[in-house]
């Protein structure tokens, strides 16, 4: 059993083996086109046998299926029998279908020897009969040729004769044909020139063509000369016509000179009378020239315009000498009287020379222009353009010069008008009406030029437009840009002081008061006024309209001159001057509106806010701002309605400037109080001027631990952030949404100033709790920010030590950090050792001269302090007026120079 599993294992792998190729496999299903599953190459016995049995009830039919599988093999078994039978008799077939194939090849070989032979022997009888009559062909062929020579020997003999009797008669309507075919029949005769008859007949063509040359040139010369009119012999203009096709039939310099002398013999008149030393060969007759070519060219086309053939072209040639002969006449007495020559006139003869140019190119198609032999007459594209005109070109300096001179003037026109015009009184104003004026004058120049020449002149003009732009910006914008008034001196505000000190003695807290405010306002940086700040704004639109004007100016030069200069031409330092100019009144704007919220600031450092009792409304320096905003952005907004971006830029500016200052006056402050310092004395003599008395100002003190200041600040800042969040629409009735980088600065800058407000009002004990939200609020703080806080919120010097030595240990990459001398300076007069020293409190910034009018002030308010109260201890025993001027005197020495 064994044995025969293993045969029939072996049997299905020797049956799986065999694999027909894909060519084999199509050859069979062309064949037996079956659909049977057992034909098909993919055919899987267990799918088979599945298909016919899908279930047990299905084996209840096996042996129907078997006796079927049976019936089939017994059927193929049978063909394959029949199969192999008829391939034994295969073999003995085909060697019988091979020897007779043989045979037939034998029997076609022989028949195509036979036709080969008989083929042969008929192509021999062929030649034979045609023999003869490839001899009589060729004798025709030779006999044609010899007859054509005769004929051409004839027609040459026989037109020599003829040509010498029509030729001595002038009839030359009727030479044409024949010399026409005499010249054509000598070309054929020159394979024959050893031949010595045809040497004689070719040397008598040769002289009869040389005789007509001559007699033709002679006859033109005799009709055309001056004193032929009484000649008998004079041709008429129908045998000059003729002629004329004659001397097209000759050889080609028979008809070049006849035109050179032609056209020498027209333009010898013009020559004559506009010779270098005739006073209408100047160039303020240049116009009588071409008027002269214009009447010339019409008097000959109407005599002779159809005796010369149309492919002669005797108009366009006698034109092309005339510009040859002006361009040379010219040169030369340009040269000898140039020191005559103004842009006026050089400009008239260019301007003439142009349409005269122009008007030949619309009438001749400049095909002689190409045949000319001169360099400089000669044109690629067959074009009178600067056939004349080029012989300005070594000229055009005087051109250049003459646009340098009068931009020089126009700029001092610019520049004088600049001092009596006002600004218009609409919203807009617009820009500069001479700025147009001044491009307006360019683009003419630019045009003008360009008519002239593109290339070293329109070069020339770039840099003149590039050194008077720079004029203008100069000479008309900056120059016209306003300068704040400076301020009065001290001595004069100190002087007018004094004297409302001296002036009434009942009301001396009014009085004390009243000078502190006026030396508040002493230190007031100058500002613009309304009208300054439309100027600036004027300005500011002028210069855009010129920075883009020149970009434009740019590109159009670059487009017309010559390509060896576009890379030359750049006007970009002249564009920087332009944004120097906007960038500069922007920055004046901003220093403007800085100057205007510096004294409200100032005025902030002036208040006790650690003495404030209650938290109202904001305080009256935010008013202060607000009022400034309202009364400068608008009018700015509106003069830069056609400049957004630029409107843009100066509100961005501005609160990159304003933010910092704020931040820097709140680090100023002193909002809180610990307990027993007491008030600087800038501040008390702040609060002395609102309250009743100079004496209940001095006495004033903090209260311990008061954190109302701060919550004041803190709302007064968020007020600020408000009004700056809508400051570009401020005042404005259509609302529009800031953009959002303007949105961004603001809403960072404010928040560092509240996040600072907020740490103060945080109690520094214990330490490391007050490190820990300082860090939270303020991320990115600095050692020398932290002290800062520390010496506004009072903190004794001792404690700030501690306090900064904790803030290292827990940053320690702060530590390398120095610590300004300003802080610790700062530090030590926040500690309140000295309660009278107010030379130091609140000390403004040391930046520029506000640092030093802040400084004026402190020690004009002691000085005034001190004086006061003198004035009270004497007040009841001076009484006469030379009395109070000694004290008055006396108060003016104490007080600083």
């Amino acid at each position: 059993m064994n044995l025969v599993e293993e045969e029939h294992d072996s049997k299905k792998d020797h049956i799986n083996e065999i694999v027909l190729s894909e060519d084999v496999q199509r050859a069979i299903e062309q064949v037996l086109q079956s659909s049977d599953p057992l034909d098909q190459p993919d055919f899987n016995p267990t799918d088979y046998i599945n298909q016919l049995f899908p279930n047990e009830q299905s084996l209840s039919n096996i042996d129907e299926v078997i006796a079927k599988m049976e019936c089939d093999i017994s059927l193929i078994d049978d063909n394959i029998r029949s199969v192999v039978r008829g391939q034994v008799n295969t073999g003995e077939n085909g060697r019988v279908a091979l020897k007779e194939a043989q045979q037939s090849l034998t029997q076609l070989f022989s028949l195509i020897t036979d036709i080969k032979s008989r083929a042969e022997k008929t192509e021999d009888a062929v030649k034979e009969i045609t023999r003869d009559i490839k001899q009589l062909d060729s004798a025709k062929n030779n006999l044609t040729y010899a007859i054509t020579t005769l004929n051409h020997l004839h027609m040459l003999v026989g037109g020599v004769e003829n040509l010498k009797r029509l030729s001595e008669r002038r009839q030359y309507g009727e030479v044409l044909n024949p010399l026409q075919a005499i010249i054509e029949v000598n070309q054929h005769f020159q394979q024959y020139s050893e031949i010595s008859q045809i040497q004689t007949l070719s040397a008598q063509v040769q002289q009869i063509q040389s005789e007509l040359a001559t007699q033709i040139t002679d006859d033109f010369k005799n009709f055309f000369s001056p004193t032929s009119h009484s000649n008998a012999n004079r041709m008429t203009l129908t045998q000059l016509k003729d002629a004329c096709q004659v001397a097209s039939v000759l050889d080609k310099p028979v008809k070049k000179n006849i035109l050179k002398w032609f056209i020498n013999l027209q333009l010898q008149e013009y020559v004559q009378l506009f010779h270098e030393n005739q006073d209408i060969a100047w160039l303020d007759k240049i116009d009588k020239r071409y008027a002269w070519v214009k009447r010339h060219l019409l008097d000959f086309e109407e005599k002779f315009g159809t005796v010369f053939p149309p492919d002669w072209e005797v108009s366009e040639r006698i034109t092309v000498q005339f510009c040859t002969i002006t361009r040379e006449e010219l040169s030369k007495i340009i040269t000898r009287r140039r020191t005559e020559i103004d842009v006026k006139l050089l400009l008239f003869a260019i301007q003439k020379t142009a349409n005269f140019e122009q008007l030949l190119d619309k009438r001749f198609n400049g095909t002689t222009l190409i045949e000319a032999t001169s360099e400089e007459v000669r044109q690629e594209r067959g074009s009178f353009n600067n056939l004349i005109g080029s012989c300005f070109k070594s000229y055009l300096d005087i051109y250049t010069d003459s646009i340098d001179r009068e931009l020089a003037a126009l700029i001092d026109q610019f520049a004088q008008q600049n001092q009596q015009m006002v600004v218009p009184k609409e919203i807009n104003p617009g820009i500069i009406p001479n700025c147009a004026d001044l491009f307006v004058f360019y683009k003419k120049c630019m045009v003008q030029c360009m008519q002239l020449s593109n290339e070293k002149p329109m070069y020339d003009l770039v840099l003149l437009f590039k050194k008077y732009l720079r004029e203008y910006a100069a000479k008309v914008l900056e120059a016209r840009i306003p300068k704040p008034q400076p301020p009065n001196t001290t001595t004069s505000s100190i002087s007018s002081s004094m004297s409302l000190l001296t002036k009434d003695f009942q009301n001396l807290s009014t009085a004390a008061g009243q000078v502190i405010h006026n030396f508040l306002k002493e230190g007031e940086t100058p500002r613009f006024s309304s009208e300054d700040m439309r100027k600036i704004c004027y300005i500011l639109a002028t210069a855009e309209y010129c920075l883009e004007t020149v970009q434009q100016l740019e590109d159009k030069l670059k487009e017309k001159i010559d390509k060896q200069y576009i890379s030359k031409v750049d006007l970009s330092d002249e564009k920087d001057v332009y944004h120097r100019i906007i960038s500069n009144c922007i920055q004046l704007l901003v220093q403007d509106l800085d100057a205007a919220c510096e004294q409200s600031l100032l005025l902030m450092t002036k208040i006790a806010w650690h003495s404030i009792s209650n938290v109202g409304d904001q305080s009256g320096f935010v008013n202060q701002i607000i009022t400034n905003l309202k009364q400068t952005v608008p009018v700015i907004r509106d003069n830069l309605a056609n400049s957004r971006k630029y409107y843009t830029q100066f509100c961005h500016k501005f609160v990159n400037s304003f933010i910092p200052k704020y931040i820097n006056t709140l680090y100023r402050l002193r909002p809180t109080s610990s307990g027993s310092s007491s008030a600087s004395g800038t501040a008390a003599l702040v609060a002395s001027a609102s309250s009743s008395s100079l004496a209940e100002g001095a006495n004033s003190t903090s209260t311990g631990g008061n954190i109302l200041g701060c919550e004041q600040l803190l709302l007064d800042t968020h007020s600020l952030k408000t009004v700056l969040m809508d400051l570009p629409s401020i005042g404005s009735q259509v609302q529009r949404k800031p953009p959002a980088s303007y949105t961004k600065v603001v809403v960072k800058g404010m928040a560092k100033a509240e996040m600072i407000i907020k740490v103060v009002m945080q109690p520094v004990h214990p330490a490391s709790l007050y490190i820990e939200q300082y860090l939270k609020l303020m991320p990115e703080s600095s050692v020398v920010e932290f002290h800062k806080i520390l010496e506004m919120k009072n903190v004794r010097k001792i404690e700030q030590q501690q306090l900064v030595e904790a803030y290292k240990r827990v940053c320690p990459q702060l530590q390398q950090l120095p610590t300004p001398a300003s802080s610790t300076a700062g530090s030590h007069v926040a500690s309140g050792s000295d309660s009278g020293n107010v030379s130091q409190t609140n000390e403004p910034p040391a930046s520029g001269g506000n640092s030093t009018q802040s400084q004026q002030i402190a020690a004009a308010a002691a000085a005034i302090s001190g004086a006061g109260s003198s004035i009270m201890a004497l007040g009841d025993s001076l009484m006469d007026k030379g009395r109070i001027k000694k004290i008055e005197n006396l108060i003016k020495n104490r007080l600083p120079n």
